[in-house]
């Protein structure tokens, strides 16, 4: 049912990505797909912001994502699976929807973290995904406290 499964994490919220990691390797099994494991390091925009950071900065955070991605994915996913890590870089929902059609995804899954009261229903990047992804996107909420 699905051969290629898209996982967006956040790495800054990795507690809270675990019931989706969870259901992803359940789905991995029961299917025999292959996890496509990633991440957005998020671009600076207009070039006048990227005028405060030291040089290299953004080339050094997609590097120390990329080493924590994998350092996750090992952590998280059992080798027996197949997987790749991704780690993208511009605006999140357009990264992930750009990855889900590279790796043909057949369904993009994402936590949606505590929603506030501006975003009740998702957050702003789950749901610019599930509004305009061309696949199924499940979206794993935390376990009620």
């Amino acid at each position: 049912m699905y051969r290629n499964i898209l996982l967006a994490v956040d790495l800054g919220h990795k507690d809270a990505e675990r019931r989706a990691v969870e259901t992803v390797v359940e789905y991995a099994r029961a299917f025999g797909s292959t996890i496509h494991l990633m991440t957005v390091v998020p671009d600076f925009g207009m070039p006048l912001v990227g005028g405060f950071f030291p040089e290299g900065f953004e080339k050094d955070a997609l590097d120390r994502a990329n080493q924590e991605l994998h350092a996750y994915a090992a952590q998280m996913i059992p080798s027996e699976i197949p997987q790749r890590t991704i780690v993208g870089h511009g605006g999140i929902y357009r990264e992930i929807l750009h990855w889900a059609q590279e790796t043909a995804a057949d369904v993009i899954v994402m936590s949606a973290h505590r929603p506030e009261l501006e975003d009740y229903l998702l957050g702003p990047n789950a749901a610019r995904v599930v509004r305009h992804a061309k696949t199924s996107v499940l979206v794993v909420r935390p376990r009620p406290a």
